[in-house]
């Protein structure tokens, strides 16, 4: 089985392109597979497993996630971008993919040969300013069902261990029973910020989360922290840029690298 590694950001990723194989799919099996794909000492070694399927609603192609503990995620923003990239190098799109999820129709546009832009699913149940775990944080979902995220602005210069454990209370807080990936984030300049996001099924810091990523730049806009156009947020693993369109569903355009590692074969 031919498998290809991306990465987007910092994230990386393996992708198995199973449009031919959509029937033959025990989705029961995934969960296993992910966290043996994913595991850095003993398989490929990735932050999540993506699957590429044939559409179902008028796409290009149809996308399923797993993070690398086998748990899925609605979508993934850097995940997305590094299809789009796939996509468009292999012939399966052109230069504005369209990728189904969970979470809804992605729209992707090539920016140039290793960065892509893609649409963010739009933000619902926007909560600015609530209470989770005892502290003030904005909490908004992408997508329907959506992808769950909590924004805090606080002093990034603490020790990680310290902001580690701020983010893992708040991402099992009582008042998100699903769970929340949770942005801890500073403003660093005019539309820049500087963030760390603690991830659902990875229970750590990524070094990006382009979903995040979204959400970060829609509730500091919302509350008009920053003006939302050509805001740069800077993660560890690199820069992002995200765009917002005021509006009913406000809009969130993701715009980074997307590149391809390698590819090899796994039995």
């Amino acid at each position: 089985m031919k498998f290809y590694k991306y990465c987007g950001a910092g994230n990386d990723f393996v992708l198995l392109d199973w449009r031919d194989r959509a029937g033959a799919v025990n989705e029961s099996d995934l969960p296993a597979l992910a966290r043996r794909l994913c595991d850095r000492h003993f398989g490929v070694g990735a932050d999540g497993l993506m699957l590429v399927l044939p559409p179902e609603r008028g796409g290009d192609c149809k996308m399923l996630f797993f993070n690398n503990d086998g748990s899925t995620a609605e979508m993934c923003g850097n995940g997305a971008r590094c299809i789009c990239k796939f996509c468009h190098d292999f012939g399966h799109a052109g230069d504005a993919p369209r990728i189904e999820t969970p979470a809804g129709l992605v729209t992707g546009a090539r920016v140039d040969e290793d960065r892509y832009r893609v649409r963010l699913n739009p933000p619902r149940n926007i909560r600015l300013n609530t209470s989770a775990a005892g502290l003030t944080c904005d909490y908004l979902e992408l997508g329907d069902p959506g992808i769950p995220h909590a924004v805090i602005l606080t002093d990034l210069s603490q020790d990680r261990d310290a902001l580690r454990q701020l983010a893992r209370t708040v991402r099992y807080a009582p008042e998100f029973p699903r769970g929340a990936n949770v942005n801890l984030c500073a403003l660093t300049g005019e539309n820049e910020v500087r963030l760390l996001t603690y991830e659902r099924g990875v229970e750590d810091f990524t070094l990006a989360c382009g979903t995040g990523n979204g959400a970060t730049a829609a509730a500091l806009t919302l509350r008009g922290l920053i003006g939302g156009k050509g805001t740069r947020i800077v993660n560890d693993g690199g820069t992002l840029a995200v765009d917002i369109t005021p509006g009913d569903p406000v809009g969130i355009d993701l715009t980074g690298d997307a590149r391809l590692v390698f590819t090899g074969e796994i039995e």
